[in-house]
């Protein structure tokens, strides 16, 4: 094959990040915007060693599952990777990954995976949105999300993965930029103010938090910003400025400065209350979190008088909601504003029976350890490069009833419950969780029973 090449190409298969597979004699060809079972002519875009990157040229055979695109950006856009599929067999192709990694990586059997916990709704759950702000080929202001493996901004005002109120806010804030000129930020010359429209939302509270990141500490207009989201968006509680100088591709500064309103916005979450300000982690899909948590916590099979240790606890989340079906609760978490967070989400909801400790989790559960300190359960939620080996043995010396692992990368958890399975835990139950559809992840709860 050859860059420019046109060949003919059935897809057989999908990728993490939303491509369709084809093989064209022995090579892997990556299709964006296919299906699985079509008949396609593309062109070849791109030849390596082991792969080729192929562009749609015609649909032959078109799935049966591919539905018209809802979206006019979705091409160009680097958000949703399946909107042009039906939302069920969007599930399947993300159970299947998830079947894939436990068989492949972990060797274990495929049957082991449990069907996958669909949104009840696949559009207009993000809760938050971080908007990179620039002008256009006219000198108009834009807001929206960045190209595919790009930071070319595509405009785009109404998110069909956000609220309403998001689609609102956008207008209010061009209209504000026009009055006032801001000067967008430019990542090449770090010239400019202003980076991004940063907002948040209470689904329960239906609180709204808008946050302009800033290259600097002011811009002109910010009480006449507050005025025209007081005047026409309800529930509107908090403008705050984020100050972010740094030559990154970070969004978030460290300095945060109240315009109007609150510090934060509370928000409910398994019966639980949060306050919620721009630097505190809460999940972006209220909805499917309570069922995640609630699968973890039915995991978890506390009784109440279990000992919970929650390894990756960030603001202590997923540790509080099982709180009162244990007897104590210990949080581990390296980020020293996330256990400040937990602490106060602690007292918030007067739960009396839990301590959370700043430190990095190997080190902490080695430290338990070695005080003699054995829970009856662990709750890990890593990053997504999962567990280190070494975390994995010292859980396993901490000797726990069970473990459940919530994971955000299949392919990592595989590996990891793999090396479980080497310190005598037995994977029992695994459950797929769509928590962000049309998007290309799938998050994933397992229970782990000590052999």
């Amino acid at each position: 094959m050859r860059k420019n090449d046109i060949i003919s190409l059935e897809i057989s298969g999908m990728t993490s990040e939303g491509s369709g597979v084809g093989r064209h004699e022995g090579m892997a060809v990556f299709v964006a915007g296919t299906a699985i079972g079509e008949a396609i002519r593309c062109r070849i875009i791109k030849v390596s060693k082991k792969y080729a990157i192929g562009r749609i040229e015609e649909i032959i055979t078109p799935s049966p599952h591919r539905i018209k695109p809802d979206c006019p950006v979705f091409k160009s856009c680097g958000g949703c990777v399946f909107r042009h599929i039906s939302y069920d067999e969007e599930l399947k192709i993300k159970r299947q990954r998830v079947v894939d990694a436990v068989e492949r990586i972990g060797g274990f059997d495929g049957e082991l995976v449990e069907e996958i916990i669909g949104a009840k709704s696949p559009d207009g759950y993000r809760n938050k949105a971080q908007l990179p702000v620039g002008l256009d080929r006219n000198g108009n202001y834009i807001t929206g999300f960045y190209a595919y493996r790009s930071h070319r901004i595509i405009d785009c005002g109404g998110c069909k993965l956000q609220p309403e109120i998001f689609t609102r806010v956008v207008e209010i804030f061009k209209s504000w930029c026009e009055i006032y000129k801001p000067e967008p930020y430019n990542e090449e010359s770090h010239r400019g103010l202003i980076r991004h429209l940063y907002l948040r939302y209470g689904q329960s509270s239906g609180e709204l938090m808008v946050t302009l990141v800033l290259n600097g500490s002011r811009v002109n207009g910010e009480l006449e910003l507050a005025q025209l989201l007081k005047d026409k968006i309800e529930g509107f509680k908090s403008l705050i400025i984020n100050e972010n100088r740094e030559k990154t591709n970070v969004i978030l500064g460290r300095k945060c400065r109240t315009v109007w309103g609150k510090d934060y916005i509370t928000d409910t979450l398994c019966g639980l209350k949060f306050n919620i300000s721009p630097l505190s982690f809460f999940q972006v899909n209220h909805d499917q979190a309570e069922r995640l948590y609630s699968l973890a916590a039915e995991y978890a099979g506390l009784s109440g008088d279990e000992i919970l240790l929650d390894l990756y606890c960030g603001t202590g989340t997923i540790g509080l909601t099982m709180a009162n079906k244990a007897k104590r609760l210990i949080g581990v978490e390296v980020i020293p504003q996330a256990v400040e967070n937990a602490e106060e989400n602690a007292r918030l909801n007067n739960i009396d029976n839990a301590e959370f400790i700043c430190a990095d989790a190997s080190k902490a559960a080695e430290k338990l350890n070695a005080d003699g300190v054995n829970p009856d359960v662990v709750v890990v939620d890593p990053p997504r490069k999962g567990l280190n080996p070494e975390l994995i043995k010292t859980i396993a010396q901490l000797n726990p009833d069970r473990v459940v692992y919530v994971s955000c990368d299949c392919a990592t958890m595989a590996r990891d419950l793999k090396l479980f399975g080497e310190d005598n835990y037995t994977l029992k139950k695994l459950t797929p969780v769509d928590m962000f559809p049309r998007t290309g992840h799938v998050e994933t709860v397992v229970m782990l029973s000590h052999k």
